[in-house]
């Protein structure tokens, strides 16, 4: 069974992403547990990819998750 790599994070309201390994590291950090989404990292980007490009695959999830709840 393929282990799933997964990121907490939070958008912040000018764009930014902020990333968490978990719940528990985000709450140390001040960050509300219940404003952060759950994000699947592809295992290739997970192992290879630069922080940058992590960030920036969450940040696009995150747009296409806002995307689709604006129209439904």
């Amino acid at each position: 069974m393929e282990e799933k790599n997964y990121l907490y994070a939070f958008r912040h309201k000018d764009g930014s992403v902020t990333l968490y390994i978990d719940e528990a590291y985000a709450a140390e950090r001040g960050a509300d547990p219940t404003k952060l989404t759950r994000v699947e990292i592809p295992t290739d980007l997970y192992i290879s990819g630069t922080v940058q490009q992590v960030r920036e695959y969450v940040a696009t999830y995150l747009e296409s998750q806002a995307a689709s709840r604006t129209q439904a």
